[in-house]
């Protein structure tokens, strides 16, 4: 299906971009397109069934519990989750040895009622790790082999917990900086670089069968960082390492302006032609607010770059967006006077970049 998918992106490509207000007709035509396919106006995960994508959100669990609207969209909007912070490490093990997967397990639980896939977020990162490991290593109580021994154990521990749920695991998130080098963190202080190479194989040891990640920002296109996990990739499968997929987060801004789909695909492409598979993986298009029609004009630019070089690359297999209603975005929290990064605002109401990506994946999907 990727043959036809990509020849209908090339059109959209070639093509004006729709406009807010273009789009925003379409979506009013309930009727199927001339050549039968989807209403254009038909959920996500409808349309992107037709060109073999996932096509997934973040989930907040807390929203997920709490809210009836945001848990019944996401059931009817999605096929695919990502659980947002509750199978990251520092709340799976508040406390040294005592492993708590209950928020995770309820999310995994209602995805699979859903027929939703479900990706693993995150088994190695430099944030949000338990105070315990922290101050631990800090204070020289926690040594270097014996981080190791820990290290290895969460991995086990988490990745066999949800052996055979899911289909993708982000196994180390954001290790290359914004300098294009090998971040500077707890694990490549204490264990050197080869910690990347054995998350990978322990993690495969856990679960054979799930698809294991890359994962970073500001690497949807060619540029020093992504040259840096190119080359990373590369020396990671010479090892024999167990690396199946990269994953590109996809955070952009509105103020700072996109690449082009085309630059998006070959990029993706080139890892593809590695052997790994690719993926979309925490999608947003943030603004300096307040919002206004022209910003959310750009901002549909934005997530429909991202979606045409996925389905222009061979084995783009999942386009996950990081959250999807600005009522939970973590943006605000993050960069202060940003926001309006989703694509329906704090009434769950459409915005053009969900309207567009709609268009996209009709149009795309049209044999």
């Amino acid at each position: 299906m990727r043959l036809s998918t990509a020849a209908a992106v090339v059109l959209l490509a070639g093509s004006t971009l729709l406009s807010a207000g273009l789009v925003a007709s379409s979506a009013d035509d309930t009727s199927a397109d001339r050549r039968g396919g989807v209403a254009i106006d038909s959920p996500l995960r409808d349309l992107a069934k037709r060109v073999d994508l996932k096509i997934g959100t973040a989930v907040d669990h807390d929203a997920f519990t709490n809210d009836t609207t945001y848990r019944e969209r996401i059931a009817t909007e999605f096929s695919s989750i990502t659980a947002e912070n509750v199978m990251k490490w520092g709340l799976v093990e508040p406390v040294r040895g005592q492993l708590d997967f209950t928020a995770a397990d309820e999310l995994v639980a209602a995805a699979r009622r859903n027929n939703q896939g479900i990706r693993g977020h995150t088994l190695v990162w430099h944030n949000q790790l338990p105070m315990w490991l922290t101050d631990g290593v800090a204070s020289g109580a926690i040594t270097p082999a014996e981080l190791r021994t820990i290290l290895r154990q969460h991995i086990i521990d988490e990745v066999s917990h949800f052996r055979g749920k899911l289909y993708q695991w982000d196994v180390v998130n954001e290790v290359i900086d914004d300098n294009a080098n090998l971040r500077d963190t707890i694990w490549l202080q204490n264990l050197g670089p080869g910690y990347i190479a054995d998350a990978f194989r322990w993690a495969h040891q856990a679960d054979p069968h799930v698809k294991l990640y890359l994962n970073d920002y500001n690497v949807e296109a060619g540029n020093p960082k992504s040259d840096a996990y190119f080359r990373l990739a590369q020396d990671l499968l010479k090892q024999g390492v167990p690396v199946d997929g990269f994953g590109a987060q996809g955070h952009l801004g509105v103020q700072f302006g996109f690449n082009t789909a085309a630059q998006v695909a070959a990029n993706l492409k080139r890892f593809e032609n590695l052997g790994l598979e690719t993926s979309l993986t925490e999608v947003d298009v943030r603004m300096v607010m307040p919002s206004d029609t022209v910003k959310l004009q750009a901002q549909a630019q934005g997530y429909s770059v991202l979606m045409q070089g996925c389905l222009l690359a061979r084995r783009c297999t999942s386009f996950t967006v990081w959250g999807y209603t600005d009522k939970y975005s973590w943006v605000p929290g993050f960069f202060t006077g940003q926001g309006a990064a989703n694509l329906l605002d704090e009434n769950f109401a459409s915005k053009p970049g969900y309207q567009e990506l709609q268009a996209v994946l009709a149009l795309a999907g049209r044999r």
